[in-house]
């Protein structure tokens, strides 16, 4: 299961055309609500109606376990779901989450060249320089690059998605609460992944999870920023395959 980015709505699809996951496994990537082609947020939005969903999804899909993947603020659903419905969750992979958060300077200095400004200018009805502020912010002053080569539609599609991710996700990001103690029931192996050229602030983070969570390993992604499988999707495909293959799903008498 593929829990997109906030505005990252398709990033995912890079990976949807690596052999080292489709040929062995059934990948499902899906549009979060108030996302792509899912229905508008009617209401507040907070993870664990987040996580609710996503296990709605694999319920009517027939899938009563799976890995679980979640990029940014989609990792923290992907923690949410893992506490809520565990048994649902055979593995986790952890893409840069966004919490949790140290209250250091260096979270203080992201808040104000980024978080602020970001919501100072969807406020003033800016949605595409809303956007763009926030991915410079977490992506690097040179994102569009690397966005546009994989993706040429993902930044309008992102504006187009504005409205949820600045009224319902930044606020749910801001209210979601994990501590060291929900950290401990998460028993499920995890695989914290930071792109090799991110901004610092995701490296504290995951290093905050590495000491909280009982089963986690680290992997390193060669040539990312924060916009990791859309610059290298083959070694984050490989990557994810390889971390499955050391924490099967069933056993080796039963077909993935």
């Amino acid at each position: 299961m593929l829990v997109h980015h906030g505005v990252g709505v398709d990033w995912f699809r890079p990976l949807l055309g690596e052999p080292a996951l489709t040929d062995d496994y059934r990948v499902l990537s899906y549009h979060r609500v108030g996302y792509g082609g899912s229905s508008r947020a009617t209401g507040p939005l907070d993870f664990e109606q987040e996580a609710a969903h996503c296990r709605s999804l694999m319920r009517h899909l027939g899938i009563e376990r799976a890995h679980v993947v979640g990029h940014s603020a989609s990792a923290m659903i992907a923690l949410q779901l893992a506490l809520d419905t565990p048994d649902a969750v055979h593995t986790l992979a952890l893409l840069e989450s966004a919490r949790p958060a140290l209250q250091n300077e260096r979270q203080a200095e992201f808040v104000s060249s980024a978080v602020r400004p970001a919501l100072e200018r969807y406020g003033a009805g800016d949605k595409a320089g809303a956007v763009d502020t926030w991915l410079r912010g977490v992506g690097g002053s040179d994102y569009r690059t690397a966005l546009d080569r994989a993706l040429p539609q993902a930044f309008d599609q992102a504006v187009a998605s504005a409205d949820t991710f600045f009224g319902h996700e930044l606020p749910a990001v801001q209210q979601w609460a994990f501590t060291q103690e929900d950290a401990g029931r998460v028993t499920q192996p995890a695989l914290l992944v930071l792109g090799d050229r991110t901004d610092p602030i995701f490296r504290e983070r995951r290093e905050l999870l590495l000491a909280w969570l009982p089963n986690a390993e680290p992997f390193e992604l060669p040539g990312a920023t924060h916009l990791l499988y859309l610059e290298n999707p083959r070694g984050m495909a490989e990557a994810l395959a390889a971390f499955f293959t050391r924490h099967p799903l069933y056993s080796t008498d039963h077909e993935y």
